[in-house]
């Protein structure tokens, strides 16, 4: 398992490979060591995969880095997980540009039931830090995970109130864990260790760049069920991190404010034009997110038919039952069903009671 580690680390290392070819390179190959131990001319013959990327995989170049890099992360304490391991979080799984790798440190909690993005301006007004203070003093009790980057203004509050009143926090980062950014919440990040921790895709030793700021955007809204938009001037990072949510189809929510401030600007227009559902208090936010209550719903007089049950119905049932809970992306793909009649499928079956929807749109069994 080291030695298959050392080479996800090389692969992920490959210059202009990204994580597109990364992954299609597993698919073809196997694992990330016969791809290291495969001739060029193999390599070549997978779809876009040119003379280049074959060279660079070939010529081993990057292994000692990658050796370096699992040495130093196991001396830091700091996981590595990557995108086919059991423990990578699911909800970047299912994602076409989740990150080959994750380095992490702390406790890990991937695979919370509720997982909640909080972003916003890094020039908070008073107004902005209370309302965070409010949604996670409000969240007590549902038992919710909150992401944020870590960065001054709203992030920051965030993961302060968090701490504060111990609910798990996790941060992603835009560099290394050697230079966190910015170094005056270092002893915030190191706070989160055990309610939580900090995420990276990148090694140990890389400094923050702001190249990757807008990329680390993309983990935050991924790996969360929806994303609360706080406080934004008109462009910005929390922007973009609700843009990257919407683009997963995940919920956002963005609080409304001073028609006359800069940094409300950024919340109305994404409510003015329908890209974030306005946010008026947590019960609101819970019940849009079907986290109101836990407790299972009976059904007096229920009698479960399956000799009345198409064939699709049965094998989605089945699937459903074998693997626990499944997102529609990868219902599709293991049903080979086209996502249009697989959400008419989804749509019957939870009227009758089979199964029911999870946030991130998941599936389970009743």
């Amino acid at each position: 398992m080291e030695e298959e580690k050392i080479f996800q680390i090389a692969l992920s290392l490959i210059p202009q490979i990204g994580v597109v070819n990364a992954r299609r390179l597993v698919s073809y190959v196997g694992t990330a060591k016969q791809i290291f131990y495969s001739k060029a001319s193999i390599l070549q013959k997978i779809p876009h995969i040119g003379p280049a990327i074959a060279h660079e995989i070939t010529n081993h170049a990057v292994l000692l880095e990658a050796e370096r890099i699992y040495t130093d992360c196991l001396k830091q304490k700091i996981q590595v997980y990557f995108y086919l391991d059991q423990a990578y979080p699911f909800r970047l799984k299912q994602l076409y540009d989740a990150p080959l790798l994750l380095y992490f440190k702390g406790n890990p909690m991937f695979q919370h039931d509720k997982i909640m993005a909080l972003v916003g301006t890094r020039k908070a007004t008073e107004y902005g830090k209370t309302i965070t203070y409010q949604i996670v003093r409000d969240s007590l009790d549902d038992n919710v995970l909150f992401i944020s980057g870590l960065a001054y203004g709203i992030d920051i509050a965030l993961h302060q109130a968090c701490l504060e009143l111990n609910i798990p926090t996790m941060a992603v980062l835009a560099g290394g864990f050697q230079r966190i950014y910015p170094a005056l919440h270092s002893k915030y990040a190191f706070q989160m260790m055990e309610m939580g921790g900090i995420i990276s895709e990148y090694p140990f030793h890389q400094k923050p760049d702001p190249r990757f700021f807008p990329l680390r955007n993309r983990i935050i809204a991924g790996m969360s069920d929806a994303t609360i938009v706080v406080e934004a001037a008109e462009k910005g990072g929390a922007l973009i991190t609700a843009e990257y949510a919407n683009n997963y189809h995940r919920e956002v929510f963005a609080v409304p404010g001073d028609l006359h401030h800069v940094f409300s600007e950024g919340c109305n227009r994404l409510i003015q034009k329908n890209q974030a559902i306005i946010y008026t208090d947590w019960n609101m936010c819970r019940d849009m997110l079907n986290w109101q209550s836990q407790v299972p719903i009976i059904h007096k007089n229920k009698c479960l038919l399956w000799d009345q049950l198409t064939e699709q119905e049965t094998q989605l049932l089945a699937l459903l039952h074998q693997e626990k809970i499944l997102s529609l992306d990868e219902i599709s793909w293991k049903l080979q069903m086209g996502v249009n009649q697989l959400a008419i499928l989804l749509l019957n079956l939870e009227f009758q009671g089979f199964l029911k929807t999870l946030p991130g749109h998941r599936y389970a069994l009743k």
